[in-house]
């Protein structure tokens, strides 16, 4: 019975005879002072770890993740405005597109007109070439024509004469064929 001495020495206000706890062991008032001591150890232990070690860590993380996002945003301002600036470059480039198409297609027109131009005077000067030369072949064929007459004019004087019994002379005969052709 060696316990029973402890036993009783731990009867108090919190102990009971046989070792129990009366109500509340952390609620007893004589062990108050040993759980404040251990309480006040835990809490000074607990600062020092978050002090020391954990909010240290906390705020590094914070701080990288505060870096990143800023040069995130300022990456992102950058390639802003390098959009601005290749949006700008390639309306720059549409509007030079455009305008040397434009200048392509008045040069081609240009060229086309020049053309039809050099064409329509060589159709001119042909037909101008083809004109005086039926005009030529027209006086040629007049010519020719009138003289056509005066020959079957001669002749056919020349046969009527000889019909009606007479000697025809060729002189006579182109004298009055040349004044009738006159007028």
């Amino acid at each position: 019975m060696a316990t029973e001495p402890i036993y009783e020495e731990l009867v108090g206000v919190c102990v009971d005879a046989n070792g129990g706890a009366v109500g509340m062991p952390q609620l007893c008032p004589e062990w108050m002072p040993n759980q404040i001591f251990w309480l006040v150890i835990t809490l000074i232990v607990i600062y020092l770890v978050l002090t020391r070690v954990a909010l240290p860590r906390i705020a590094g993380i914070l701080a990288d993740r505060a870096g990143t996002i800023t040069n995130d945003l300022a990456a992102a301002e950058d390639l802003k405005a390098k959009a601005v600036e290749a949006e700008k470059a390639y309306d720059m480039a549409l509007a030079d597109a455009r305008a040397e198409a434009q200048r392509i297609a008045a040069d081609t027109r240009a060229e086309i007109q020049a053309d039809l131009d050099e064409a329509i005077a060589k159709a001119d000067a042909d037909i101008a070439d083809k004109a005086a030369e039926s005009e030529k072949a027209i006086a040629d064929i007049r010519a020719g024509a009138l003289e056509s007459v005066r020959d079957v004019a001669k002749d056919t004087a020349a046969t009527i004469i000889a019909t009606f019994g007479g000697k025809p002379d060729q002189s006579a005969i182109d004298a009055a064929v040349a004044e009738r052709v006159k007028g």
